[in-house]
């Protein structure tokens, strides 16, 4: 049996970046547009210093961004970048999970299409083909084992 290299796991490191209570309400707020220091303050209650540290470390990471505002330069915003906004999946996820295991009720804005203004579907995991995969339809493969004609598409 050939000698195998050492699986890697991406989790760890996504955690490192954002696996924390006040990250994830950070950022929830900066996908509702808060912009500012004062308002992520105002809007979370969280301490001052705990704001900062948090704020620092998703622009340390890449998912915000620190930049002057346009109309006073000696104030600041923290702006999702295209990294931050990779991760709207995973906070409607979050928050769909806690509705249906935590809470037991809806969360209040609900989140709507635009278009329609119909509730969204619930975040899924999907095959290539678009089919709804459940947990009998899924298995860990490292990528010698994937099928080579579906790889390349």
């Amino acid at each position: 049996m050939p000698c195998r290299p050492r699986p890697t796991c991406s989790l760890p490191a996504a955690l490192e970046a954002v696996g924390e209570r006040w990250s994830f309400l950070i950022l929830r707020g900066a996908f509702n547009g808060i912009r500012h220091f004062e308002e992520f303050h105002s809007e979370l209650g969280i301490a001052r210093n705990i704001l900062a540290n948090r704020l620092a470390r998703l622009v340390e990471h890449g998912i915000l961004v620190r930049e002057p505002c346009d109309d006073d330069r000696r104030k600041v915003e923290y702006r999702l970048t295209e990294k931050g906004h990779a991760l709207l999946p995973t906070m409607v996820a979050l928050r769909q999970w806690g509705e249906r295991w935590e809470t037991g009720v809806p969360a209040t804005p609900i989140l709507v299409d635009a278009r329609d203004r119909q509730p969204i579907a619930p975040v899924t995991v999907q095959a290539r083909d678009g089919r709804v995969l459940g947990r009998g339809d899924l298995l860990w493969a490292l990528p010698e084992d994937i099928s080579p004609a579906l790889a390349a598409e």
